[in-house]
């Protein structure tokens, strides 16, 4: 679960120089009633402005739904008490990188830093979206270019 991988500034991984992430922005979540799931919609931040959809569960697309908007229920849902559990911690999320898609699933991570050190957590991609955009400021999206491209 733990990597000692660094993020160069460049956006690559220091152990892995052929990997670029770029930056990427959550636009929307639709769900159209003739698809089985909904899907997040990410946008490349820069130019050539790419972009991906990426199919979640439905209570995953409308936790995505209320952090976009910032809604918090009367009672915290699963990401929101996480987000808070990280607060009390004193951990930051740095960013979340989606690192390839294996058997059609999106492959993510969490890169965290706390008082304790650095650390990388394996997480779904929603997941990783909603907890990113929970954060006091929200955390960079970084997706490794040969996603953009294979899509």
């Amino acid at each position: 679960m733990s990597s000692e991988n660094e993020l160069a500034e460049d956006g690559k991984l220091e152990s892995d120089v052929d990997v670029t992430f770029r930056v990427m922005s959550v636009e929307t979540v639709t769900f159209e009633l003739g698809d089985q799931s909904p899907h997040v919609h990410l946008m490349e931040s820069e130019v050539p402005f790419r972009s991906i959809s990426i199919p979640i569960a439905l209570p995953e697309a409308q936790a995505l739904h209320g952090a976009l908007r910032g809604i918090q229920g009367t009672r915290p849902g699963t990401h929101e008490l996480v987000s808070s559990i990280l607060r009390e911690l004193q951990a930051d999320i740095v960013a979340i990188r989606i690192l390839r898609i294996e058997n059609g699933a999106f492959i993510s991570e969490l890169d965290l830093m706390s008082p304790r050190g650095r650390t990388v957590i394996d997480c779904r991609t929603s997941d990783a979206l909603i907890l990113a955009l929970r954060q006091v400021v929200p955390a960079p999206i970084l997706c490794n270019e040969e996603v953009l491209i294979s899509l």
